[in-house]
């Protein structure tokens, strides 16, 4: 019993830290522009299941990390998008399919930090391990403000180069304006993530 109890009050902590965060987010939407808050009850619960973010990266990263900048994708409208483009900012990169609920659900909140941010020095880019023409589809009701590269599936390798060593979704990596490969996570990226990333040099 009292080890029931236990987990109850662990997942209720959990539950609470991740309502915490989306509700500081909300705020700044409502606070921002006058723009109504997204809905990010779904995003909430995914919280307390998602992992916690990996450990920082070290110097067995740097090959992957030198590599990664040395990629191309393709975009929606067919044109060629390099890594190299995005040198000098802060880019956090997500990987992403449209049959990966946890991954639909944070879209909304990655579009809004980008749409804040991206006079910021930010930039975010989605990386669709999905079918191209699948992802062309879906993003035609759903449209994103940050580009998408189409990575199919060289994007589940790239990922485990990059970190995730299971092949999950969704995962994110955030690269310093250097180049650096600076934090990862797998699982859903909530609120708290995006702000305590802000606050890195």
């Amino acid at each position: 019993m009292k080890r029931r109890n236990m987990l109850y009050g662990g997942a209720a902590v959990a539950a609470g830290l991740a309502g915490a965060g989306v509700a500081w987010w909300t705020d700044r939407l409502k606070s921002g522009q006058g723009q109504a808050a997204p809905h990010y009850g779904q995003v909430a619960a995914v919280a307390a299941l998602a992992p916690a973010s990996a450990p920082a990266p070290g110097d067995a990263d740097k090959e992957a990390t030198a590599a990664f900048w040395r990629l191309s994708f393709e975009t929606l409208d067919g044109q060629t998008l390099p890594m190299s483009s995005f040198r000098g900012k802060r880019l956090l990169v997500n990987f992403w399919a449209t049959w990966c609920p946890p991954c639909v659900d944070e879209l909304p909140l990655l579009d809004y930090f980008y749409q804040e941010n991206r006079d910021k020095n930010w930039q975010l880019l989605g990386l669709a391990v999905d079918q191209p023409g699948v992802v062309r589809d879906w993003l035609k009701n759903r449209p994103l403000n940050y580009p998408v590269g189409l990575a199919a599936q060289s994007g589940i390798a790239l990922g485990k180069s990059l970190g995730n060593t299971e092949g999950g979704l969704p995962f994110s990596v955030l690269f310093d304006p250097l180049g650096a490969l600076q934090q990862r996570k797998v699982g859903s990226v909530l609120a708290q993530d995006l702000a305590a990333w802000m606050r890195l040099k």
